[in-house]
């Protein structure tokens, strides 16, 4: 940590830089003494990725940011919030702390927290953070929280882990074993320590093998922001062992879409041909695999059971995106193009054996507009095409 980024002429820089271009500004080189211009490049770049993610550090003059990859990996502030409508006590331990901000707001709701975090430099720099914000109980310790675990004689009502891609995996991480720590072997230990454990991960890590892994599993959630996944959290209580629970929750601008149902459902959908309107699960519960309970839950009707599109002759306050349908048919290039005809167009493919980039080069549809057509299979196994209009819920 270079603590003259501090100076608050390099602060003022940083803040007068944000929308300026990163290679212009490298080239031109550092104006100030003793600090590069790749570590002023990293400031901004930071910090810009903060004013939405990241909002209350943004706003707070001073903040100093790690490198650039920290802030991606970091839960945002609606993600890290959420968290606290899962677990409970007086006292809370994250053994993988990064930048802080799921410690900053277990403050808020635990009298205690201890926030472990193996690079000395980042461990620095959420001290220094931590101040700003002025938040007094988050003990920083530098070090690795397993160890700090196996040392302290204290107990805990809840540790955290959100453990990290193991350095020799490359490419998307599906399973815990390609994870650091690796927890399965850990859990008997872990719960020699606090009664619950909540265990951040990747959105793309596989729900069912996951809870394979681990053991008192009692609530699962996927956490959309914007109808993109961001984490997966698993909540574990000492010697659970009744239902387990699934919540997708997508955090919208305006609202708030959840679907919850126990795990494995054992509801069955019903399906139809389309009917007067077109449903498309937020990202969530395409995530969490709850389609069939969509359907119950619902009451609408898939139209394949691996379509994952839904249909009902009434409008409903659907999770997800909702269209009135405006034209159905099987799927022919020529009476695509007819019925498109110069119109721009929206494509999605669901359950079809082409991409959206062949399909614009068969039909030559261009991307845009207010049509939006849906290349899918029906119940009948037969190749459809929907074509819609987007539904605006006021």
């Amino acid at each position: 940590m270079n603590s003259r980024i501090l100076h608050p002429e390099v602060q003022q820089f940083i803040s007068d830089n944000l929308n300026t271009e990163i290679i212009r500004l490298i080239l031109k080189g550092s104006p100030f003494e003793k600090i590069s211009v790749q570590e002023i490049a990293n400031q901004i770049i930071a910090k810009e990725k903060s004013r939405k993610k990241l909002p209350t550090w943004f706003a707070t003059d001073n903040i100093y940011y790690p490198t650039k990859v920290s802030i991606e990996q970091t839960s945002s502030e609606i993600a890290a919030k959420n968290k606290l409508d899962l677990i409970t006590g007086a006292s809370i331990i994250d053994i993988t702390g990064g930048f802080g901000i799921d410690a900053y707001y277990f403050s808020k709701q635990f009298k205690k927290v201890i926030h472990c975090e193996i690079n000395k430099e980042l461990s620095t720099i959420v001290k220094h953070n931590i101040t700003l914000l002025k938040i007094k109980n988050i003990e920083i310790f530098t070090g690795d929280g397993l160890q700090f675990l196996k040392k302290t004689q204290k107990k805990f009502d809840c540790i955290f882990i959100d453990p990290s891609r193991r350095n020799n995996i490359k490419g998307k991480v599906f399973l815990l074993k390609d994870c650091l720590p690796y927890i399965p072997p850990k859990i008997d230990f872990l719960f020699s320590k606090a009664n619950q454990i909540l265990i951040k991960t990747s959105p793309i890590l596989d729900i069912t093998n996951t809870i394979n892994d681990l053991k008192f599993v009692k609530k699962i959630q996927v956490i959309a922001i914007n109808n993109e996944v961001k984490e997966l959290l698993f909540l574990l209580e000492n010697n659970y062992t009744k239902e387990i629970i699934i919540e997708a929750v997508n955090y919208q601008k305006d609202e708030i879409q959840k679907l919850n149902f126990e795990y494995p459902s054992n509801t069955l959908s019903t399906y139809n041909q389309p009917l007067k309107y077109l449903y498309e699960p937020n990202a969530a519960i395409l995530k969490s695999g709850g389609f069939h309970e969509v359907s119950q839950q619902l009451n609408i009707s898939k139209l394949h059971q691996h379509s994952h599109l839904y249909t009902s002759n009434e409008l409903i306050d659907f999770p997800g995106r909702s269209f009135i349908i405006e034209n159905n048919i099987i799927y022919d290039k020529k009476k695509i193009k007819k019925l498109v005809g110069n119109e721009n167009a929206n494509i999605t493919i669901r359950n079809f054996p082409k991409s959206v980039a062949q399909i614009r080069k068969e039909t030559k549809i261009k991307e845009g507009g207010n049509l939006f057509i849906f290349f899918t299979t029906n119940l009948e196994n037969k190749q459809i095409v929907i074509f819609c209009k987007k539904i605006k819920l006021i």
